[in-house]
This record gives C-alpha cells, sequence and structure tokens, in this order.
C-alpha cells in the first residue's frame, strides 16, 4: 500500500504506527496557544562575552547574581563554577529553564544555582548584587526603574550589548561587533546637607543635584557660593573636590548610608 507523504506525516498515522509497532511516540510540540509569550527572542551569549560580563562584574563567593532572560543557564554556571557565586536565572521558555538545570548538574552546581520559569517583570531583583543582562533596549528601558529603586547601591550591572538610555554606564568594552555594558548603581545624594569638616575646622552647607552616577552643586562657604568639581556617585560613595580662596583644592571622599555621609576627617547630615 503507498502512503502519501501527508498521511505519513498526520498525528493519527503516527500514533496508529506506534500502537501497531509497540514504539513510543514523541511528544507534539507546543500549540501556539500553549507556548509562552517570550520578551527576547533567544540567542546565546558567546562564551568570549560571557567571560568579558564576568570580569568586569568581579564576582565572588559572598555575591548573589541574578541573569534575567537566563537561557541556557550558561551566565550563572560559570559564576557558579569560576566564583564560587550562588546565583538566580530566570526565563519564561520552559525548555530553557530544563537545559540550564541540566548544564549546572552536569557542572555540578546545581546547589549554587537555581532556574524559574518566571516572567522577568515579576522577578523580585532586590536581594542581586550582580545583575546581568542580554535583553533588548526597550525592556532594559522598562526595568531601568526598578534597577534604581530595588536594587542596593553598588550592585552592578552587567548587559551584553544594549544599554540603558540617557543612565551612561561606569565602563563599556568593546569586543569586535559585540559590546559589554557596566553600571554601579547609585546611592541617592540629592538635597541640601551640612558638612563637619573637623581636618580643616570648617562647617559648610552643601547643595547637591543628581542624576544617574552624575552629580552636580555648590558649596556655601561663608556665605560664598563655590561650584563643586569632578562630583560623581561610585554606588554608596561619593566624591568631590571644593576649591578654597587660596587656591587650593579640597577633596573629599566619603560614604553615604543611613542618611549619612562619612569621610576620612568629615562628615555630612541632611539639613532639615
Amino acid at each position: 500500500m503507498t502512503i502519501s507523504a501527508w498521511h505519513a506525516r498526520s498525528p493519527l498515522f503516527l500514533a496508529l504506527m506506534a500502537v501497531m509497532t509497540g514504539s513510543p511516540m514523541a511528544a507534539p510540540p507546543l500549540a501556539r496557544s500553549e507556548a509562552p509569550r517570550l520578551n527576547v527572542p533567544y540567542v546565546p551569549t558567546p562564551r568570549a562575552v560571557v567571560d568579558k560580563m564576568l570580569e568586569l562584574a568581579a564576582p565572588t563567593g559572598d555575591d548573589f547574581l541574578v541573569d534575567l532572560g537566563s537561557g541556557d543557564g550558561r551566565i550563572p554556571v560559570t559564576a557558579a563554577e569560576r566564583f564560587g557565586t550562588r546565583g538566580l536565572g530566570i526565563d519564561i521558555d520552559p525548555r530553557r529553564i530544563e537545559e540550564a538545570r541540566e548544564n549546572a548538574r552536569r557542572a555540578g552546581v546545581d546547589g549554587k544555582v537555581e532556574f524559574r520559569q518566571q516572567d522577568l517583570f515579576e522577578t523580585d531583583i532586590s536581594q542581586a548584587t550582580i545583575l546581568t543582562l542580554y535583553l533588548l533596549p526597550d525592556v532594559n528601558l522598562r526595568l531601568r526603574p526598578r534597577i534604581l529603586d530595588e536594587l542596593r547601591p553598588g550592585t552592578r550591572v552587567v548587559s551584553h550589548d544594549w544599554d540603558m538610555g540617557d543612565w551612561k554606564p561606569d565602563r563599556s568594552v568593546e569586543m569586535g561587533n559585540k559590546t559589554v555594558h557596566m553600571w554601579v548603581v547609585p546611592a541617592s545624594a540629592s538635597g541640601k546637607w551640612r558638612v563637619n569638616d573637623e581636618a580643616t575646622g570648617t562647617d559648610f552647607a552643601l547643595n547637591l543635584k543628581q542624576r544617574f552616577q552624575q552629580i552636580e552643586g555648590d558649596a556655601v562657604i561663608d556665605g560664598r557660593s563655590v561650584p563643586l568639581r569632578n562630583a560623581r556617585m561610585e554606588g554608596d560613595r561619593i566624591l568631590f573636590e571644593v576649591p578654597r580662596e587660596n587656591g587650593e583644592v579640597r577633596r573629599y571622599e566619603g560614604r553615604l548610608a543611613e542618611k549619612q555621609i562619612d569621610g576620612d576627617g568629615w562628615q555630612a547630615k541632611p539639613l532639615s
């Protein structure tokens, strides 16, 4: 009996043949209505790019890495293998999650990394000290407010190829036709502060305006406004320079925590 190519491919024919021969029948692919809706198409990050992303992030055994759109899990698995970093991978595609879990088992790091099938926009990222991304520009911009609001100052954010709009990277590395960007989540220093500089025996008001890690402002010393120089935030670390009347420049460096800035020989508290 001649069997047409259409009949040979039909689900009914395959099922009948499986019954007749006792052979298992492969599970059919997910129907279009059952397949997860992907925010980003799956494109694996090249190994060299993974290495550069981790080099910029500088993970340790004390870090917790969250990879949004984790695919086959190569970033969290590599970080766990090389640096002992705990990790969480998020992907909405169940096939990628199973693949990532198998890769973690093969690497012997399944006790350090976890993979969840989840929408990345619904994922709790607040515990991350490193966040890795290979998404799309519009997805990065949708995530940006959460990154700035929910991640602790000092958290490293590393993205393959795509940037964060007008939030400029702290570092960018070109790799042929690939780019790796890194940002350090800044603390919020905007506002008015009272500086007590024990090293010079002076007190003055400090007015700061902040846009991401960039700071501008002035120091008000004896009623005179002095524009700050080279002001910026690096995580919870603040740096700025104040020119003095005698031509000298006083450099300030401190850390912002619990609504207070502490530096070597100086301190600042918010003005009420």
